[in-house]
């Protein structure tokens, strides 16, 4: 059996199908697994040993029909489920099945502040989309496989953090998800442990503004790519994170992790999954704020100006 998944973006949506990738090359014997994503997200599945192809558009997926038509597949296993998977699946014209977003439930939430959601984790419910063929949850969590030549020999970094580190994931996509800098400044004053930061090159700026405040901390932001950063998170002694794609990086190497959580919640179904290990996983947020959820993904600054779901965070909870 020849299977294709569809999953565009982002990293942690992506690593979250992980499991479905697994028990479908697992539990089909002879099977064939090939998964479709956009170029700038391949770096999170071109390791993964379940998949056999890797296939990958720039900005349109037409640009990759003409050689997914070759492949003849038997089923298309589709985890985005958009107009652009849409259009995949009617080209292709092959057997598929889609994963229910629950967009309604989501709007009624975000909106209406009327929680109609399961109470299930998004990898539960991907895993409905491949019940038909016979694939089963086999409750070993996620997977995120790094190149060897990305692994992190920990002795190159400065000598305090040889023995050990936290690692303080500070970047998001969106600014509602992130903690404002001099609340992330608090914190580490509280941490009595070396901290590594992590983030893109988009977040150097803000952890040099953190490390020439405090000292025993490295500035990781900008300086490694996805793997190396998930090299740094698998060594941690611990991870304090964001809403993120890290935070599921984190998951799959089953770290202790505190998340903390602003405009974003964990009723989305998208927090760290860790079947077996759940005490390993704490969450902070601010509960019973009216105006929270205000997106499902995230926005520029807060709509209401006060910020409270990331300024009321209690510091304490993420030590």
């Amino acid at each position: 059996m020849k299977i294709l998944i569809l999953r565009f973006s982002s990293i942690g949506d992506i690593i979250l199908t992980s499991p479905v990738v697994r028990c479908l090359k697992q539990q089909l014997k002879n099977s064939e697994i090939h998964f479709l994503t956009k170029k700038s997200f391949v770096s999170v599945v071109q390791n993964n040993p379940n998949i056999d192809k890797v296939f990958s558009f720039e900005k349109d997926v037409d640009e990759i029909l003409p050689e997914l038509k070759k492949e003849n597949y038997n089923w298309v296993i589709d985890l985005h489920h958009n107009l652009r998977s849409m259009q995949m699946k009617r080209a292709l014209d092959k057997p598929s099945k889609s994963f229910n977003k629950l967009n309604i439930e989501k709007w009624l939430l975000v909106n209406l502040k009327i929680n109609r959601l399961p109470n299930k984790h998004i990898v539960e419910r991907y895993f409905e989309t491949v019940a038909h063929i016979g694939v089963k949850n086999d409750l070993k969590g996620l997977n995120f496989f790094i190149d060897v030549k990305d692994e992190i020999d920990i002795s190159s970094l400065p000598k305090e953090f040889s023995t050990g580190y936290i690692a303080l994931v500070i970047g998001a996509k969106h600014n509602t998800k992130k903690l404002p800098t001099e609340k992330i400044i608090s914190i580490c004053k509280k941490i009595n442990r070396p901290i590594v930061l992590i983030g893109g090159k988009e977040d150097m700026e803000t952890g040099e503004k953190i490390t020439s405040q405090i000292s025993n901390i490295f500035n990781a932001c900008g300086k490694y790519n996805l793997q190396q950063s998930a090299s740094l998170i698998k060594q941690a002694e611990k991870v304090i994170t964001h809403d993120t794609g890290m935070m599921h990086i984190a998951a799959a190497f089953q770290k202790n992790i505190i998340s903390i959580w602003g405009n974003t919640v964990p009723e989305f179904g998208m927090y760290p999954y860790m079947p077996g290990n759940e005490l390993n996983s704490q969450i902070v947020e601010v509960e019973n704020l009216s105006c929270r959820p205000c997106s499902k993904i995230g926005f520029e600054k807060c709509p209401k100006g006060h910020f409270k779901c990331m300024n009321e965070i209690d510091e304490n909870l993420c030590l």
